[in-house]
């Protein structure tokens, strides 16, 4: 008999969950995310599942998380501040594929150097001025990510400068070719600077849960779920970050096709941040051809197709003042809810609130709180921005009390991004407060900052709303309405081919939506979704029902669906995957791009056989290190050939080598 613990860290919520032999749910339970230290969180849930099932720590035989840190991080713009080393390209790459966007600032060094296109050496490396950056920025940031020109063709230069940032600054350095085997540098450059800009965030999370397991009794290793709903070991996961975001949706899916046994379904997962949404075909999740998207970023990183929007249970309200009758939109960015910051400092939110009640007018701030989040690294930060950290300082207080201007606004938003400083206002959490459709924290609080905010003046001057109670159900049918578009752009987005079109406009189009409200005039018109809605989430039960019958489609809500994320983490397989290129440089030549350089032969079949023994060798020695049982390996061949003279020329081959297993404990 095993023992299972999967364990979810979500940004409101930790869950965990047990289950035996990989067949039956024992107990479940959650706490609260402490971002300050996850650790507490963790133990926290951990400890309520151990003794909810009656069973000692020693009994489990393997752990898994799963994480919506790195997504979660990419959506909001948090992260530690990098640097980036760019060899062979030209300044302008750098804003190809959103990488100056990416960098929000953060310095990046234009290094000749590089490679052709056949793996030889374009340019000698500057390693003079690589020496010189490092000096005046590596006091400044906690990583580096290093990207060179055909990086993937000859690896030689990002090794290089690998090893010189590492013997100079000890600081954590991600190389573009170790996440990806395909060209594209610019978009190889963005997936390094984003794990660059994660390691930090990840290894603290994976570090201190390792400790927090060991500290309870629990000597079972530890997996981590990866973008794609397998798994990974928690070395693997420390190295390569990136491979985390979407983590948490991914082990949704996972615990999704678990949990209902479903062949064909959509599966919109709700948590405090976003909305993760992906359609599982054939009983397995959909993968993304195109690499992970998140945050507006798409990445190198195969993940599960996930939609991934900025709206959740702790979306931040915001009115909508255009027109004369307003209203509010939600999102994207994460906050906390009144209700819950109240639970934690009563007196000084129920004071300030009160305060606030009071007055005549509804102030700019009102209604909204700060606090420092706290064991945060700070390098980097601007003299204005460290004022305000330092004003801040420990506790939570009204927002009013810490801006002294508008132009310090800026400042408290790059706090956030950082993710160095919570704000709290309302939030759709709130709302299931005040309309009883939640208990688990501070009410009254929740009422009051629905009363400020529905005090609030729309175009006509009017009030937002009459009450609390009417503020509150335009949040959640406002919740609806997004969750339902979102909805629809998914599946608009997976029929392009049969409804050709932008997916946002399709799903916002007023005969679409007089179809969904089935109009009867002249003409009759009906539209409904043609499959299955898997809710999951811990308010999906609040939420989801309202969203089924606004799409005319069956809305699932399977038991265990608020802890679906800390199931998928402990019944997935380990799963690594690496792919490699053969070239053909001239007539008769056959070149192998190896990770250490590459390496011609004369015959297109060993070249071939040559590369297929070295990724096969990786993939097993990576499931093997991760901990995998009996290993199953699956390889194809992606070869390029085209006509000459009425001869057939190989041109180009791919080749990727897949290694699968369960874990070797989840079968003793």
């Amino acid at each position: 008999m095993s023992l299972l613990l999967g364990v979810d860290t979500g940004g409101t919520y930790t869950d965990a969950v047990l289950i035996r032999d990989e067949n039956e749910v024992v107990a479940s339970a959650k706490s609260l995310t402490t971002r300050q230290d996850l650790a507490v969180g963790i133990g926290g849930a951990v400890q309520a599942v151990l003794s909810e099932a009656g069973v000692r720590p020693a009994e489990v035989s393997m752990a898994a998380l799963s994480t919506t840190l790195a997504t979660n991080a990419l959506v909001e713009g948090q992260g530690g501040r990098v640097a980036l080393i760019y060899i062979g390209f030209a300044e302008q790459d750098l804003d190809r594929h959103g990488l100056s966007d990416a960098l929000k600032g953060d310095p990046a060094l234009i290094l000749s150097g590089g490679h052709t296109h056949a793996g030889s050496e374009a340019a000698p490396l500057d390693a003079e001025t690589l020496l010189a950056f490092l000096e005046t920025e590596k006091a400044n940031v906690s990583g580096f990510a290093v990207a060179g020109l055909f990086a993937t063709r000859n690896p030689a230069h990002e090794i290089e400068v690998a090893r010189l940032i590492q013997d100079r600054t000890g600081i954590p350095v991600t190389c573009s070719h170790q996440l990806s085997a395909k060209l594209n540098g610019p978009k190889r450059a963005l997936t390094a600077v984003l794990n660059a800009r994660l390691v930090g965030m990840i290894d603290r999370l994976i570090g201190r849960a390792a400790e927090t397991l060991t500290s309870i009794g629990i000597e079972a290793p530890m997996m981590v779920v990866r973008g794609d709903g397998a798994l990974m070991s928690a070395a693997q996961a420390r190295l390569r970050p990136i491979e985390t975001i979407l983590s948490g949706p991914a082990a949704s899916i996972v615990g999704a096709r678990w949990l209902t046994g479903a062949d064909t379904a959509l599966v919109s997962d709700i948590g405090g941040t976003t909305t993760d949404i992906a359609l599982i075909e054939g009983g397995l999740p959909k993968i993304d051809p195109e690499g992970a998207q998140v945050g507006g970023f798409r990445t190198m990183v195969e993940a599960v197709a996930m939609r991934t929007s900025g709206l959740g249970g702790d979306s931040q309200v915001h009115l909508n003042s255009d027109g004369l009758s307003g209203g509010v939109t939600l999102g994207p960015r994460r906050v906390l809810p009144i209700a819950l910051i109240a639970a934690d400092a009563p007196d000084v939110v129920h004071a300030a609130l009160d305060a606030q009640m009071r007055a005549t007018v509804v102030g700019e701030y009102d209604g909204r709180f700060v606090r420092d989040v706290g064991n945060q690294p700070t390098m980097g930060l601007a003299e204005r921005d460290a004022e305000i950290l330092a004003r801040i300082g420990v506790g939570v207080h009204p927002m009013g009390a810490i801006l002294r201007s508008r132009r310090e606004q800026g400042a408290l938003n790059r706090l956030v991004e950082r993710g160095l400083v919570q704000v709290a206002s309302v939030t759709p959490t709130d709302a299931s407060h005040v309309l009883n459709k939640a208990a688990d924290w501070d009410r009254d609080a929740a009422e009051k900052a629905l009363e400020i905010f529905a005090r609030r003046r729309v175009g006509s001057g009017d009030r937002l709303a009459q009450d609390a109670k009417t503020a509150a159900r335009m949040i959640v049918d406002q919740l609806t309405e997004q969750t339902a578009l979102a909805l629809l752009e998914t599946v608009f987005s997976e029929e392009q081919e049969l409804i050709p079109g932008d997916p946002k406009l399709l799903a916002r189009h007023i005969l679409l939506h007089r179809g969904l409200a089935q109009h009867r005039g002249v003409i009759a018109l009906d539209a409904r979704l043609n499959l299955d809605v898997i809710g999951l989430g811990a308010s999906a039960s609040s939420y989801y029902p309202a969203v089924g019958k606004r799409l005319g489609c069956n809305m699932v809500l399977p038991k265990h669906a608020d802890v679906a994320n800390a199931i998928g983490a402990v019944v997935g397989r380990i799963t690594q995957r690496r792919s490699g290129t053969v070239t053909a440089p001239s007539e008769g030549r056959f070149r192998v791009h190896f990770d250490q350089g590459p390496q011609d032969f004369s015959e297109s079949a060993v070249a071939l056989n040559a590369m297929e023994e070295a990724l096969r060798q990786q993939v097993v020695a990576a499931v093997t290190a991760a901990g995998a049982g009996e290993i199953h390996v699956h390889v194809s061949r992606d070869i390029r050939t085209a006509q000459v003279e009425s001869r057939e020329v190989f041109v180009e081959a791919v080749l990727t080598v897949e290694a699968s297993a369960r874990p070797r404990v989840a079968q003793d």
